[in-house]
């Protein structure tokens, strides 16, 4: 019986990655990396407006649901202090870090000026910054809004907290970056005199095609 004669030995292929291979996945993950960092630095940046101005949107709406619910006034207003039940004491500020909610002391009652809640903005996004409240025209820049009982902004030149004035106009708040930057979305929150709280665009106009935008002033 003829032996047949077998090669037994095999081709060998390395396993893995080549050299060669490894750098090419490299350089085009880096690519794709530097491709996608200014956008994604660009969304970061502008979910921190989104979200302080969520948040100050959604504290003036708490403040003019609390006049309503307890049928009085009550003053909103921005402030670099963080008072509590227990320090409810603030000074109004334009442009302020934080905001605040309190009841007015009526004129013809024994009744107190309350603390209703407070935030830090700065918590919620850093290098935020807020301009306001802004009113058109050449009118007095009111430091605080006030709301009455029904909800709608009413005038008070001493609605409680220290510095605080309030004028019955339409106001804004401008809320944008610190170090402004090319892609940023500015965010305005207005306050029409009959109470409507609205978020809106300030790059925008209000119009059918452009619900989100804002109203000229």
């Amino acid at each position: 019986m003829p032996l047949v004669m077998t090669d037994r030995r095999r081709s060998a292929r390395p396993e893995g990655f080549t050299l060669v291979e490894m750098i090419v996945v490299v350089a085009i993950m880096a690519l794709l990396a530097a491709l996608a960092t200014p956008s994604m630095l660009g969304w970061v940046r502008n979910n921190k407006i989104r979200t302080v101005s969520d948040s100050l949107q959604n504290a003036l709406r708490q403040a003019q649901t609390e006049a309503t619910r307890r049928n009085r006034q009550v003053v909103f207003a921005l402030t670099d202090d963080t008072p509590t039940v227990k320090s409810a004491s603030y000074t109004a500020k334009a442009s302020g870090r934080n905001w605040a909610i309190s009841t007015v002391t009526p004129t013809d009652s024994d009744q107190t000026g309350a603390f209703v809640e407070a935030g830090i903005l700065s918590d919620v996004s850093s290098n935020v910054v807020i301009s306001g409240p802004n009113i058109s025209g050449t009118g007095t820049v009111p430091t605080a809004i006030c709301f009455s009982s029904i909800g709608r902004v009413v005038p008070n030149a001493a609605p409680g907290p220290s510095k605080a004035d309030c004028e019955a106009a339409a106001v804004w708040f401008d809320i944008a970056m610190s170090d402004t930057k090319t892609g940023d979305r500015p965010l305005r929150v207005t306050i029409a005199v009959g109470g409507q709280v609205r978020m809106c665009d300030p790059a925008r106009t209000l119009s059918a095609t452009q619900p989100d935008g804002c109203a000229s002033p």
